[in-house]
């Protein structure tokens, strides 16, 4: 990196953790505190019986204060990255990062401490002392040999997790891609040949986990800055080097990498030269792992090797050993049972899942993440990249499992099923209300026709579809070019049906259908010939009317407009409803539904009352109850304006009408949303903050929706098409494989409901 883009870099960093409020963390109250009465319950008189029952049981201490989610990041700053002794406050940067990953990744809350002391008594007292507040203690940037005897001290004398990082966390990852790298060459990890060379913290914890999963003792040879640490070496050793020293004539790192299978550096650059990786046995297994650059490069290792799997602790190459792979949900786990400690057996877990992790098929918005390109498990991906949404829900649990079968966990998990949802639902809220839709799903399989079937996004998502249990998924298209992209991605062309209209065997009933359907409406039988056998929306709505399929997902090669114009050709609405879009918003805990925000322009006052009544119905379908405002730029005639009159003549319609949801408006979408706001008109009928919000228009709605969606720090669900009489969902271009599923799902869902759902108007 240049010297201009190193101070560039290093201003931008300055200006980020000092512009607005300084530092990363804050503080946030999870209970209200707005009133008299909430502070009464926070803190006295209240706060005194919870005082009192943990003085009495203190394992009650996870039930009535935040101790089974909070993790003390300990430091004194000795080895801050590769800054070396900054000191306790010069590392406190790299603490409070610390925390912002727990939170991220695993919604662990976190807070830093440094301690100003390189005295290990001193540091395990204050540990040990402060330890009641906490359900874990991460180790982080302690130099070695300290940070070795301030763990055990503290394991010893907590029966809370302790757990360096520094040293497992580079363990445990490496172990699942060397497990996944062993796979891909045919090795069995007991026969291997290990060299390490390091002998700091990281090194002797991987090597002390490698023979935990079975590698021998002599087949592991560690090599530090004077050659191989050998049975019988006098010169710069200690206890726990000397607990690794192997039986071996070899004496230097080049001797010991000749017929090596696996090497993991943990040292310096160009530590190895291209002769030694040219001495290892086939298809070698070589972990360069110093940061910031390793100890010899990828391209140096091809070379001289073309059979060579190669991992790195840098972002920039293929296998980024990474430690936010693990921590966040090693913890997560741990914490959840309430485990004493982090055992070998956590470890080995995380790393299996980890490596289990890396076969599945990824996810197009992982991929997306890494410049769009397409991973698969292979030599350059036999590691999960941090940003996989589905860490969250494969290591936990598999730690958490190893916890209860180590005797550890002292609150085990009855419902692991259960256990896997929660911890979905804790970073993506998406999957904490459709998890009860999709496994009504799973219980009534659809079949949902994806009519963009050539494409290899649509192919993934139907395959998805069909793996999660939701259903017979149909691709519409022509067999011979899917089938083709099914076998390129790995696939057998019978894991799918594939459907084309040029030789469907009910395409002349087709014809009779749309014909019947739009002969006065400017049509010839040509016309519509045409049409089922080139439209592929117009073919997979009539396959969904005419029941060869029960729902049906289109709209990631065309604009929304042209995907539902085609659908509406075949669809009508339900009896007595209005098609919109509906969008949902979930950010901070709170929910937010929009309407309309894809297909009516300008609603008059009867299209806004219907349409706020079935969103309403949808929104307590979805677990809600409804609160609905009927938003505008004025508020309660302020300011008075013509633009007005529709959304005040809704709200008169719907005085009128039987229903049995709150509604309110016009109003400012702030006041709406902000109950301070509200109360400013205490003749306002919400009880609460609203969360549907009908718009004025399709203008405002969508650029509402997509500014939300572009800034905000939510999840964002839709837009959804509410109200046909057949279940289709129409994508937005762009929208990923999950979102894919998401809708396909959906729709079936609506499928299945269809049949005994009311009309909502």
């Amino acid at each position: 990196m240049s010297d201009e883009r190193n101070r560039s870099l290093n201003q931008e960093a300055l200006l980020f953790h000092s512009t607005g409020r300084p530092g990363k963390i804050e503080i946030v109250p999870t209970k209200p505190v707005a009133t008299q009465r909430d502070l009464s319950l926070a803190y006295s008189p209240g706060v005194a019986e919870p005082c009192r029952v943990i003085a009495a049981d203190p394992d009650t201490a996870y039930d009535y204060t935040a101790r089974g989610n909070l993790v003390a990041v300990v430091s004194n700053g000795t080895a801050v990255l590769g800054l070396g002794n900054l000191g306790a406050l010069g590392g406190k940067p790299v603490m409070e990062g610390k925390a912002v990953l727990f939170k991220r990744f695993a919604d662990v809350d976190s807070i830093d401490i440094e301690v100003d002391s390189e005295d290990v008594d001193e540091i395990v007292n204050t540990v040990r002392l402060i330890a009641p507040t906490f359900g874990g203690i991460n180790l982080e940037d302690i130099a070695a040999p300290e940070c070795f005897i301030i763990e055990q001290r503290l394991r010893e004398a907590l029966d809370i997790p302790v757990f360096h990082d520094d040293q497992h966390g580079t363990a445990i990852i490496a172990a699942a891609g060397m497990i996944n790298a062993c796979e891909l060459t045919g090795r069995n990890l007991a026969d291997c040949k290990m060299v390490v060379n390091g002998a700091g913290a990281a090194s002797i914890a991987c090597i002390e986990l490698v023979k935990a999963m079975g590698i021998s003792h002599d087949n592991v040879i560690m090599c530090d800055s004077k050659g191989v640490v050998y049975k019988g070496r006098e010169e710069n050793m200690n206890q726990w080097k000397s607990a690794h020293a192997a039986d071996t004539p070899a004496r230097t790192l080049a001797e010991a990498m000749e017929g090596a299978d696996i090497f993991f550096g943990l040292s310096v650059a160009g530590a190895v030269s291209k002769d030694m990786v040219r001495a290892m046995a086939p298809k070698p297994i070589i972990f360069a792992m110093a940061n910031p650059d390793p100890e010899i490069t990828p391209e140096d290792i091809h070379e001289v090797r073309d059979d060579a799997i190669i991992a790195t602790g840098r972002s920039d190459y293929p296998n980024q050993v990474n430690n936010v792979l693990g921590f966040p949900y090693i913890f997560r786990g741990a914490l959840d049972v309430r485990a004493r400690t982090i055992n070998d057996q956590m470890k080995i877990a995380a790393a299996e899942a980890l490596a289990d992790l890396a076969r599945e098929d990824v996810p197009d918005e992982v991929a997306r993440a890494y410049r769009g390109t397409q991973l698969q498990f292979g030599p350059e991906y036999i590691i999960p990249t941090p940003f996989d949404p589905r860490l969250i829900a494969a290591i936990p649990p598999a730690v958490a499992e190893a916890a209860m079968a180590s005797g550890v966990a002292r609150r085990p998990i009855v419902d692991m099923e259960q256990y896997t949802h929660d911890l979905k639902a804790r970073l993506d809220p998406t999957t904490g209300i459709l998890q009860m839709i999709l496994n009504q799903v799973r219980a009534a399989p659809k079949r949902v026709v994806f009519a963009e079937g050539e494409e290899e996004k649509v192919i993934r998502a139907a395959l998805v579809f069909k793996q999660e249990g939701y259903g017979e998924p149909i691709l519409i298209g022509y067999p011979d070019r899917v089938h083709e992209k099914l076998r390129a991605m790995g696939h057998s062309p019978d894991e799918v049906q594939v459907v084309s209209s040029r030789d469907f065997d009910r395409r002349e009933a087709y014809y009779d259908v749309l014909y019947e359907r739009w002969k006065r409406r400017g049509l010839l039988y040509r016309d519509c010939q045409r049409l089922v056998n080139t439209d592929r929306n117009v073919f997979g709505a009539l396959m969904v009317s005419q029941g060869d399929a029960d729902a049906m997902v289109t709209g990631v090669t065309r604009r929304f407009s042209v995907a539902y114009d085609d659908v509406r050709r075949v669809i009508d609405p339900r009896p007595r409803c209005r098609v919109f879009g509906l969008s949902v918003l979930l950010a901070r805990g709170r929910t937010v539904f929009l309407a309309d925000t894809s297909v009516n322009e300008l609603p008059s006052s009867v299209e806004l009352a219907d349409i706020a009544m079935q969103s309403a119905e949808f929104a307590r379908r979805m677990g809600h109850e409804p609160r609905v405002a009927m938003v505008a730029f004025s508020t309660f005639g302020n300011a008075p304006h013509a633009a007005s009159k529709r959304i005040n003549d809704a709200i008169s319609l719907l005085e009128t009408r039987d229903t049995d949801f709150e509604f309110d408006g016009e109003m400012a979408v702030d006041v709406a949303l902000n109950s301070e706001l509200m109360e400013l008109y205490p003749f306002c009928r919400l009880s609460g903050p609203a969360n549907v919000l009908i718009m004025p228009g399709l203008q405002s709605a969508n650029v509402a929706w997509k500014l939300l969606q572009s800034l905000g720090d939510a999840t964002a669900i839709g837009p959804m098409l509410v109200g046909l009489s057949h279940p289709v969902q129409v994508a937005p271009m762009g929208s990923t494989v999950s979102d894919l599923v998401s809708l396909a799902a959906l729709a079936a869902h609506e499928a299945e409901q269809n049949a005994n759902r009311p009309d909502v108007i």
